[in-house]
């Protein structure tokens, strides 16, 4: 056999390895929503209903180039045969099903949301922002007034800062490890502009964004980070705000952790200091060591995570694929290493296009698994030169204490001998 037949005949291994194994991880996500709750059971999670998939008779079925299909609907519907769900918890989250996804886009209905006094229902027509405080004239914009304004479009990912749950057993998926992270298209007015019609004072330095939800969320942003790449936001992948996302406007600020854009947003006040919100006291600060309190850390940073393989894939020996997701606050993704013996080797991964700033970035690697155990980790490396730390680095710079916000340390999915993929379950101490 030549050299060059040999050369194909090895990518057409790995091709069909690779369309086995998705084949299996998309089959193997039925079970999901039912391991997890039953590893659970302690903590009030709602069990996610049966899958479409799963639910759907094994029974022959007719030639499709022999019967008519149905046709077009006022929506748009998925196939029976997929059938991604969120998992809810806690009565707040609901967490994207991130092994499920392709590319870098999360559709709307599987965007992670967190609530913190339900979804309030506002009519469009009745709602307004007021923006007031140290400016030269106070405005009040309904949201048609709102579209009359140039609009602009953002794709940039939106993550909880407590996006990890420390206390995850091995069997868990990234879903319900890391799932309160997702992208989209965000369409909006820029509140830049919406700051030089009011005119801002010199003394003006923060605002105060506040929402229309039962808790008053509100937070404190400075007046840099409104002028910059903040948007007042009326749209989301091409639609119309969904009310978990914060319907009718939101505000939107790429890179910054989640409970600063603010949703149902219904007041800015422009102020010469912060406002000291119970949610930058009482939450979103962290302890760290020496007794100190660590307050505004508003920008995400670095993380990764491989999503296939993942828990609860079994992996086939042969040609793989290791795919994964890995996005910064600070702006791009330059680098994925990936290692698959526990982080003493690593390997540069690709980055699949685009990468964009203060977005998920998709990253692949190629690996041979002929059986035997594996340890697969990845970290990221943004433009700023920024590394994503172990669990160990993590702790030493901060405290044991600082949990459970902007934890964003190297994970790990062990392959065990037979093709069972676990999470690697650690303790925090």
């Amino acid at each position: 056999m030549k050299n060059d037949d040999k050369a194909d005949w090895t990518r057409r291994q790995m091709l069909a390895a690779l369309a086995g194994t998705a084949g299996a991880a998309l089959a193997g996500t039925t079970a999901q929503a039912d391991n997890n709750s039953n590893n659970n059971k302690d903590q009030d999670e709602k069990k996610a209903p049966e899958s479409k998939a799963a639910s759907t008779p094994s029974v022959d079925r007719p030639d499709p180039t022999k019967v008519p299909g149905a046709g077009p609907s006022a929506l748009g519907e998925r196939s029976p045969f997929e059938s991604p769900e969120r998992i809810a918890a806690f009565g707040v989250i609901s967490g994207t099903p991130l092994h499920e996804l392709h590319g870098t886009l999360t559709p709307a209905d599987l965007h992670f949301e967190r609530h913190h006094a339900g979804i309030p229902n506002i009519d469009p027509a009745q709602h307004e922002l007021l923006i007031h405080g140290l400016v030269d004239r106070p405005l009040k914009l309904t949201l048609s007034d709102l579209l009359r304004f140039p609009a602009v479009s953002r794709i940039c990912f939106l993550e909880c800062s407590g996006n990890l749950r420390i206390d995850a057993g091995e069997e868990t998926s990234p879903q319900f490890l890391c799932g309160l992270t997702s992208q989209s298209e965000w369409t909006g007015v820029a509140l830049s502009t919406l700051l030089r019609e009011v005119g801002l004072r010199p003394s003006a330095k923060w605002l105060l964004a506040e929402g229309s939800d039962a808790a008053v969320l509100s937070r404190s942003i400075p007046i840099e980070k409104a002028m910059d790449d903040a948007i007042i936001a009326y749209a989301q992948n091409g639609e119309a705000l969904r009310p978990g996302q914060g319907y009718p406007i939101r505000l939107l600020l790429p890179g910054w952790e989640g409970n600063t854009n603010v949703k149902w947003l219904r007041r800015i006040e422009i102020s010469d200091r912060p406002f000291m919100t119970r949610e930058e006291t009482a939450k979103y600060s962290e302890p760290i060591k020496g007794g100190n309190i660590r307050s505004f850390s508003f920008t995400m940073d670095a993380r990764s995570v491989i999503t296939t393989p993942t828990y609860p894939q079994n992996l086939e020996r042969g040609w793989n694929e290791i795919r994964g997701l890995a996005w910064s606050g600070r702006g791009k993704i330059v680098r994925v290493e990936v290692s698959v013996d526990g982080g003493r080797k690593w390997q540069d991964a690709r980055l699949a296009g685009p990468v964009l700033p203060k977005a998920h970035t998709r990253f692949t690697l190629p690996w041979q698994w002929m059986g035997g155990a594996a340890e697969l980790s990845s970290r990221a490396t943004d433009e700023t030169g920024y590394i994503q730390p172990t669990r160990r680095a993590l702790i030493d710079a901060r405290g044991a204490g600082s949990i459970p916000y902007h934890l964003n340390l190297i994970v790990s999915w062990l392959v065990e001998a037979d093709g069972r993929v676990l999470y690697k379950a650690e303790p925090w101490g």
